[in-house]
Formats: C-alpha cells, structure tokens, sequence
C-alpha cells in the first residue's frame, strides 16, 4: 500500500481512524515531498499508510488536493485537543519504552509478550513467552510453531503493547508486517528529522509514519530501522534505544556503498550462476582454463577459489570469496571441496597436481633465461677447445631409461694387454655453455634440481639449451669431462684421470636393450660385456669394504596426456639388482670415487659425501632373503647422509672412503658446482668457489632437492594407485612380505607393481613369503590403498 506525492493523494486508512490521522498523514506527506525537493531527490516517494492493527480491515478513500485542503482546515480548528492527545501520546509512549527495557534488563519477561530473538547468526524470529526455564531462561513458542529455550541476551525486541498475545497469531502478525514495508518511509523520516535536528525511538517512528504506535505499526518500524543501514544511527539514551539521522554527506556516502555492494552481489550472482552452468557442460565444452582469467573480477573470485583449494590463501579476503562462491554453490567449505568444483568447471583438470601447485615450485623458464640460453647456442665459444682429448675413437654407450629427456652420461671401456680393464665415464660438460654467476647459472641455482614426474619433466636448464647444447646425442661430437680408470683384479682403483674430452657416442640404449645385448654376448659388443665385468668386480670390492646392497625394486610411470580424464598409463617395474641397471650405476659410483680422491690430492673444496655406518652389522640380517626383503630392512636402520666441502668423508653404505656426485651436471645442481671447480682446476684458473660459498649453495639446494623428492614420490604415488583403480576388479597380485606392523598386519611389497602396502595376512604366513592380494579400494586423491589376501590359486 503506498501513496506517491503528485497532485492528488491516495490515503488508506482503517474505517476506525480518526480525521486527525489522516491530516496528520497528509501534512507529514507534504512536509518530507518539499523536504526531498528541496534536497533535490525524487518528486516521487512510495509512502506506506500503515492502518491501527488489525490492519485487516483497511478501506481505500480518494482525496483531491481541494478536499485535502479543506479537511486540513477542519482539523487546525481542534488544534489543542489534537495537542493534548499527543502530549497523552508521548508520555504513554516514553513511560511503556522504560517499562519494556526494564523487563529486558531485568529479565523479567511475562507470560504473553510478542518478542524477537535471534535464532542463530542469521536468523530472527519473532515468538510468544510461555513461562520461565529456570532462573533466567524462558521457553517460548516462534513463528514456526516450535517451541524452544532462550536466554535473555537472545531477545533483540519486545513488542509494545503486545502483552496478551497468542502463538497461533504470530504469522498473521508476521506476514502483515512484511507485506506493509516500505524503506522509503525513512527516507521521508530522514529528511524530516534531519532538518529539525531531531531523534527518535521506534515507537515516536511508527507513530510519524503510520500515525499510530500500535504493536504492528512498532514491530514495522522496528524491522525498517533494524534493517536500515543508511539513514540511521543507533544511539542510546536513558535506556531507550535511540535512532538519530545520519548527516547528508554521510547518506550519501552509504548510499554509495550500497549501490557498489548491489553491482557486487549482481556480479557474484552471474558468476555463481555461470559456475553452475560450466559444471553441467560435458568436458568437452566446458571454457578452457585461459577464458577464467579474460575478465580481472572473476580472475580475482577463481583465484580465491584456487589459492582456498591448494592451502595458500594470501589473506582472508581470498578465504572469504571461496567460501561464498562454495557456499553459493552448495559446497562444504573445505579445499576438498574447491579442488572438486573447479575440477567440475574445467579449471583444473581431473588428475591436477596438487603438490606441484602448492609447492609453487617453478617449471617455466622466463623469457629473459630462454634469450640468454638462445644466444649461448648461437654465440659461445669452447673455451676448453685446445685442451680436449679425442676419444671419438672408443666405442661409447649411453644406457638411460626409454624415455629420458636428458643423456648427462656414457660408458667406454677396454681391456689392456695385462689383462686389467680401463674404464672411461664420460660426464656432459654444461659449463663449456654456462659460467659461475651468470643469468643461466643463477636461475639453475634457484631450481637446483630438474622435476622429473610421471606427467612432465621440468629440466633445469631451459629446454633447448639442455637437449641440444648440453646432452649427448648419438653419432655427434659433444663435449665431455672423461674420467678414466683402471682396475685392479680385486675392483680397486689402480689409475685414474679427469680430463676435458670430446665424445661421439655410438650407441642410446635403454636398460632393457642392454640387457638383451649383454644375454645375446655378442662379440662385437665385447665392450658391453666388459663393463659388466668390472661392475661385478667393483661390487664385490665395495662389498668387502663394508657396502650395504639395497638393491630393490623401483617404479617407474610415464603418463601421456595427463589433462584428459582417462589419460594413457604405462608403468614399468625395473629391478636395481638387473645386470644392465648394476652396469650402469657401479660406474657413476666408481667416477664419484675417482672425483673424491682427484679433490682430495688437489685440495679442491667439493660436495663431498658421506653416511655414517649403521650401528647394526650386515651380518644382523643375513637371516632374511636376499632382495628387497633385506635391502627393506637396513634402510630402516641407515643413518642421514652428511656432507663436507673441504676434504672426502666416509661413505659407510658405498663402502668408500669419499664420494662426489658428478655425473649428473644438467639435472643437479651440486654436480654442476662440482664441475665447476674440477675445470677451474683443470684449465689452471682460480677456483670459482670457497669451501664456505659452496656449503651456502648445498644448503640452499639440497632443501630445494628434499621438496622435489617428496614431490616426484607423491606423484608416483598417486599415478600407481590410479593406474591400480583401473584395473579389473578381482585382480591378483603377488606380494611379498616385507615386515609385521602389528599382529598379523604386515608391510608387504607388491611385486608386480612396486609399491609398497599394508595389509592383513593369514596366520603361517612369515616375513620373505609371498601371498596373493586382491584391490579392494584405490583412491588416488585420497592416497588410500585397501588390500585383502585371498588364498593362491
């Protein structure tokens, strides 16, 4: 019900008003229009005429502005009745406001009043006293029948005059009250008590507005000033809650602010409603991650979302948007949660890293390292050109996984007329490319590692660079540090040397074709066979010397197409003990031996190596199966790597009296420092870093390394426990048994797979037997793993 002010009025009133109310009305409308117009707003207001309750019985009468006139007129001749009942009025109402704060302070509600209380955070209801609930509490029946205890603290508002009052009326109450809102009462309200300096209480408003301070004309200005964020302010006053207007420039101000919340919430709105949309797409229409950053304002709410989604909320501004847009969307506000709808929505792609992205670990390079690395393969220079020695003669063998991006290391050997076997190791050499302290240098620095996972490799180095001018590539001349040795018969050093080479690789074979080649024995391949040969002999040495075998088995995955739903899984199982894998790393040990012992002599500051001997001999578990079993067991007894940069430590589990990682200079950072100072040496220059310089580095790097590592493990995880979810329910899997956890839970080995789990085991069944085990669930993003042992075939 409202009345605009134009050049004839609408008045509703109840057929019990009196003539007074209605001029009353009619003055106040005229009052606050030349307000508003002289404020220059709107010649046009909605005015509600709330009638006495009940406002049931409400008749529709037209007035023109002659008849207003003339009724006006009327009403100026009773002017002091009309003052003595406002006088009656006022003091009714101050004297039943102290009353009704002094039941609240006091808490001495009664049976019967109409009060408001709040429900929860977010919730206000109006509801009927019934009696008390001991001494302070009160049950009370709400607006939705229930009936329930409150404290006093609860009740915000007691109706006025709402003394005797019934639950079963209170949503009558309620709808009428709502239905004749109108907020641009107080506009009307404010613009009158701004000029005249004045406040009021809630029942001096409802007797303003709706010229009544009935209880439902009080409840309506009551939920109007509640609700008002804009024109009033709440002051208090001799226990009275006092509402004062608020000043123009302050108005406008918050009807500023509100007009940018509501384009706010619009906004969100859209957004909340776009979100909902891209979830029902089917994946192949859903936007692509690049249309979410188009516009800056959903960049910002996404970005929120995913920042809540992986742990590393900048501020609560960003945890505060993600939980809206959750909430909005019906969502519990976990990151759980977030991962899934954005994952739903395209953002991320089913099988998102998460580690990787909340490690914020760099895997591009910047544009500034890609044009150095550009101009160093157009421009530099060898440095080393005049000291290299040809071995492209030698018959060189490259034995790295199928796919490996990078090839740092090859192997050549001989056997000399005295029987013995001389060795050549040749390493790639990154640094007749990259120099200490260069832009190059400084970013692989930072890297320290390159991110080797199922999905993706991150080199180091920038791509190109690394493939092309750094990593050796078969039938092409490339650059190399040589490390030369030869054996005696018991697989100790007898010679070696470190010299600036350059290499033509023959051969770029995978673990699984050398080891065809080596099991064929050909003999044009009798340097194949001749590495092998000193591999055995060097284990057997190292062994002899206190070398723990912990040989077992690895896992290794390579996914194609990560970003689809169903990505391509092809897993491989590879056992460190295969002649082929022995070959290979015996002679990266043998050349971090050589490395150790060239520093040593030389007084050259390296990353030298050690691990202390474990406490427990060997021998202590020569009662369990030789394998994984064992290896299993005295890895849970090693002790943590330790390093020096001055002179070689013992390397207790190598069984050697120093060591030096060197044979991965493009992948690792501390070999690449190691080169560093082996070709400063070699080529007579002054050592680019101090003892102290490169155990600041270590530092650095090897945490870069730890996080890394847990990160590729996670990834094999994951990639493994899915790769284990697609298979066939039912499915056997042989599994060893590694350990007991408790009672008859044991640690086992999954052989086919090479992963490692727990699970029950029937009673007989011994640490190094084999048990077959069935999938009962695999939950990659939950890492859960559930086997059962089922009985053999």
């Amino acid at each position: 019900m409202a009345v605009r002010a134009m050049n004839s009025c609408v008045i509703f009133r109840s057929a019990a008003t009196p003539p007074l109310a209605v001029s009353r009305r009619c003055c106040f409308l005229r009052q606050l229009t030349a307000s508003s117009r002289h404020r220059n707003r709107s010649n046009t207001h909605s005015f509600l005429r709330c009638a006495p309750y009940p406002l049931s019985r409400v008749t529709v009468r037209s007035y023109s502005v002659h008849n207003l006139v003339e009724m006006v007129m009327e009403e100026l001749a009773s002017i002091d009745k009309r003052g003595r009942v406002r006088a009656t009025s006022k003091l009714e109402l101050v004297s039943t406001g102290e009353l009704l704060e002094d039941k609240l302070k006091k808490g001495t509600l009664q049976k019967g009043l109409l009060l408001e209380f709040k429900k929860d955070s977010e919730r206000l209801l109006l509801a009927v006293a019934l009696k008390p609930d001991g001494k302070k509490n009160w049950m009370v029946s709400d607006q939705n029948g229930i009936t329930t205890s409150i404290k006093p603290q609860q009740v915000t508002f007691i109706v006025p005059g709402a003394e005797n009052f019934e639950p079963t009326e209170i949503s009558e109450f309620v709808q009428k009250a709502h239905d004749n809102l109108d907020p641009a009462l107080l506009e009307f309200a404010w613009n009158e008590l701004l000029e005249k300096n004045k406040s009021v209480t809630v029942q001096e408003l409802a007797e303003m507005i709706f010229g009544s301070a009935e209880p439902l004309e009080t409840y309506c200005a009551h939920l109007l000033l509640s609700r008002d964020e804009v024109y009033f302010a709440v002051l208090e006053s001799k226990g009275l809650s006092v509402y004062g207007p608020r000043t123009a420039n302050q108005v406008d101000e918050l009807l500023r602010r509100r007009l940018a919340k509501e384009a706010s919430e619009k906004e969100f709105e859209e957004l909340v409603q776009f979100l909902r949309s891209a979830k029902q797409m089917p994946p192949q229409d859903k936007p692509p991650r690049s249309s979410w950053k188009a516009e800056e304002k959903t960049w910002h709410k996404i970005e929120s979302l995913e920042a809540f989604a992986i742990d590393s909320c900048k501020n609560d501004d960003q945890k505060k948007t993600a939980g809206m847009i959750l909430k909005a969307m019906g969502q519990a506000k976990t990151s759980s949660a977030a991962v899934n709808l954005l994952i739903d929505i395209g953002y991320f792609p089913v099988h998102v890293n998460l580690d990787l992205l909340k490690l914020n670990l760099p895997t591009d390079h910047r544009d500034e390292i890609l044009s150095a690395a550009e101009s160093l393969l157009s421009t530099s220079t060898d440095l080393d050109e005049a000291d290299r020695i040809d071995l492209t003669p030698l018959k060189v063998y490259a034995i790295d996984v199928d796919e490996a991006d990078e090839l740092d290391d090859a192997l050549s050997a001989t056997r000399l007329q005295d029987g013995r076997i001389k060795i050549w190791i040749h390493i790639a050499d990154p640094t007749s490319l990259v120099q200490p302290g260069s832009i190059i240098d400084k970013d692989a620095r930072r890297r320290g590692t390159s991110i080797f996972l199922p999905t993706a490799t991150y080199p180091m180095f920038p791509e190109r660079l690394a493939m092309e001018g750094m990593s050796l590539q078969q039938g092409k001349l490339c650059n190399a540090v040589s490390v030369s040795v030869v054996l005696r018969s018991d697989g100790s050093i007898a010679e070696y040397s470190v010299e600036n080479s350059i290499i033509k690789p023959t051969y770029m074979l995978t673990y699984e074709s050398a080891m065809e080649l080596l099991h064929l024995n050909l003999e044009e391949e009798i340097e194949l066979k001749i590495l092998s040969e000193a591999a055995a002999l060097r284990l057997r040495w190292r062994q002899e010397q206190g070398a723990i075998d912990t040989a077992t088995i690895e896992t290794r995955i390579k996914v194609t197409n990560p970003d689809h739903p169903e990505p391509s899984i092809k897993l491989y199982v590879e056992n460190q003990a295969d002649a082929a894998m022995r070959l290979v790393s015996e002679m990266m040990i043998l050349c971090g031996e050589v490395i150790a012992t060239f520093g040593s002599h030389n007084n050259i500051p390296l990353p030298y190596r050690g691990q202390p001997q474990s406490n427990i001999d060997a021998s202590a578990f020569a009662h369990l199966p030789e394998g994984p079993v064992r290896s299993a067991a005295i890895v849970r007894t090693m002790r943590a790597a330790e390093m020096d940069f001055r002179n070689p430590i013992r390397h207790g589990v190598l069984g050697l009296p120093g060591y030096v990682q060197f044979t991965s200079p493009i992948r690792r950072y501390m070999d690449l420092a190691a080169h560093y100072q082996v070709k400063a040496f070699l080529s007579g220059d002054p050592l680019p870093l101090s003892a102290g310089e490169l155990e600041g580095i270590a530092s650095s790097v090897n945490m870069t390394t730890r996080v890394v590592r847990r990160l590729s493990s996670s990834s094999l995880r994951y990639w493994i426990l899915e790769y284990l979810r697609r298979q066939p329910k039912g499915k056997r899997y042989r599994a060893l048994v590694l350990r007991f956890i408790k009672d008859r839970i044991a640690a086992i080995l999954l052989t086919e797979i090479g992963i490692q789990a727990s699970s029950w085991v029937s009673i007989g069944v011994q640490i190094g037997d084999e048990v077959d085990v069935q999938v009962e669930e695999a939950h990659p993003r939950e890492d859960i793993l559930s086997l059962k042992e089922v009985e053999a075939v």
